[in-house]
């Protein structure tokens, strides 16, 4: 047995069973749609799990509000979520969940063609779109982002994912699509005709209505062929379990996170390499026991 595992082990009081993960709750990770970050990032984490001794069933999802729904009714252990679903999660319907730690930053893509007309978020009244798929913390950022901009009730709305929205672009079906996410998303980066609108003006509004979830962020120059930097609105990413997981289970993988954080390869972006001083700052989520156990075990 190598020294992580055995360590891991007696972090559990395990040491002395026989077999690897012997006495271990199989593990229900909750991630989101195929190919986006959520579903790349939990198949990295399953795989480190397992190799210290966890089952890890990975369960691919529309991600954030469903993935909560999920660890409220038992259905998953662990999953992820943007911060503004987590925080409507906990202070809203007050649902027993609890944070591991602030993964990464997600900035806000609203996405239109090079060469299309709309400049400004207001621009989409009457116009088709896509706010994300149902369940999907993209698509509550989405809404918000819409209201702020004064269009509460906008155009034709789709809900689509990443893939179903590049394409409904492509073929004209809608003018404009929501995608949160790091920078750069690859599917996006792929691609040479599109572009981002600024959301620079609607981050006030959004903290004043919605509070410091919401952050301003910047999408570097050069990202999909800007040729400046475009102001929008960040969004951390949590790692969710459900309040029920034992500590002893919480701590272990709180600490195979960080143990492991460069072969996890997070999105490019704000605390995208796990810094443990970034990953503590949850907001109104509290830390489960077990993850509050692990920080204190590196800051004394």
């Amino acid at each position: 047995m190598s020294r992580r595992s055995f360590l891991a082990l007696a972090a559990l009081g395990l040491g002395g069973c026989s077999g690897a993960g012997a006495g271990r709750p199989p593990l229900r990770l909750a991630t989101g749609l195929a190919g986006g970050p959520y579903g790349a990032l939990g198949d990295r984490l399953a795989v480190e799990l397992r190799h210290v001794g966890f089952t890890v069933q990975v369960l691919a999802t529309a991600a954030s509000v469903q993935n909560l729904a999920m660890l409220t009714d038992g259905r998953a252990d662990l999953g992820f979520a943007l911060a503004d679903s987590a925080d409507d999660a906990v202070r809203v319907r007050h649902q027993p969940v609890s944070a591991l730690a602030r993964v990464y930053m997600n900035y806000v893509h609203l996405v239109v063609r090079r060469t299309s007309g709309i400049q400004h978020p207001k621009d989409l009244a009457g116009r088709p779109l896509s706010i994300g798929v149902e369940g999907s913390g993209t698509a509550v950022t989405a809404v918000r982002v819409l209201a702020a901009a004064g269009l509460s009730t906008p155009a034709r709305v789709s809900r689509l994912g990443l893939d179903e929205s590049i394409k409904a672009l492509d073929d004209g079906e809608i003018e404009a699509f929501f995608w949160s996410g790091g920078v750069p998303t690859p599917a996006l980066a792929s691609l040479g005709d599109i572009r981002l609108l600024s959301l620079e003006t609607l981050v006030p509004t959004m903290r004043r209505t919605y509070g410091s979830v919401y952050e301003h962020a910047s999408v570097p120059v050069g990202v999909y062929g800007s040729a400046k930097p475009v102001s929008t609105v960040g969004t951390p990413s949590y790692l969710m379990c459900r309040d029920g997981l034992p500590d002893e289970v919480v701590y272990t993988v709180t600490d195979t996170l960080f143990r492991a954080r460069d072969r996890l390869q997070a999105p490019s972006a704000p605390g995208g390499r796990l810094d443990k001083r970034y990953a503590i700052g949850t907001g109104v989520v509290p830390l489960h026991p077990g993850a509050a156990r692990y920080y204190r075990s590196v800051y004394g």
